[in-house]
């Protein structure tokens, strides 16, 4: 293998993995088990090996410290600040995830102490820039669901409007008024009404469905709010 002679950076890769649960936005983090900032929380990540591309490595390094594993990765930053890691010149290549938190156990393993679920409004102190990552990542999710269906695939084939509006309201992270959400949602065209019912106190609630073929023809109409 050619080796330059100058000096180069390494590089790594970091995992920001959203969580629904169905009432609540939450991250994914992991506890340090080794310096620098051992005891320290951050995010899932670590060096690329050298025959894995930076969405493998992630991948691996998401399994290897919390055990969760088959989710797609969207790499959204890379991140160059010269000073932000105290062993040696490293960059870091971010990648971002959004699942429904219920479908996944979570297990520390490797390098890291712990492994848990944090809200995303009441984070710890982070380790490296990660803080700076994070915010990032919440950002470009934020952005994400105006304009892709990325909601629909952390509910069941059928819901409820009020369903719907709680992980709107969690990701968004402000409460939106029910009638105009429901206008809009509605006006959208692909969240449709079905014939099924959900009992419950009082009248009987409509259960809704995504119709992915009708988001398809109108995927042009941008921006839900």
């Amino acid at each position: 293998m050619y080796t330059y002679e100058y000096p180069h950076p390494a590089v790594t890769a970091d995992a920001v993995v959203f969580g629904f649960d169905g009432k609540s936005l939450n991250l994914l983090l992991i506890n340090r088990g080794i310096e620098p900032y051992k005891g320290s929380w951050a995010l899932p990540g670590g060096f690329i090996n050298m025959n894995e591309t930076a969405e493998d490595g992630a991948l691996r390094e998401l399994k290897e410290e919390t055990g969760v594993e088959d989710i797609y990765l969207e790499q959204f930053h890379t991140f160059t600040a010269v000073d932000r890691d105290p062993r040696e010149r490293v960059m870091t290549i971010a990648f971002l995830a959004f699942i429904r938190q219920d479908d996944y156990s979570v297990v520390a393993g490797d390098d890291a102490a712990k492994a848990q679920w944090y809200p995303v409004n009441q984070l710890p102190e982070l380790a490296f820039d990660h803080e700076e990552i994070i915010k990032m990542a919440l950002d470009k999710l934020r952005w994400k669901i105006m304009y892709e269906p990325l909601v629909f695939h952390l509910l069941n084939e059928t819901f409820t409007m009020t369903q719907l509006q709680t992980i709107y309201e969690a990701v968004i992270g402000k409460e939106l008024d029910r009638r105009n959400f429901n206008k809009k949602m509605l006006q959208l065209g692909y969240v449709v009404p079905t014939e099924e019912r959900v009992q419950g106190v009082g009248r009987p609630g409509t259960l809704y469905m995504f119709d992915e073929e009708k988001y398809k023809e109108q995927i042009n109409n941008r921006n839900v709010f």
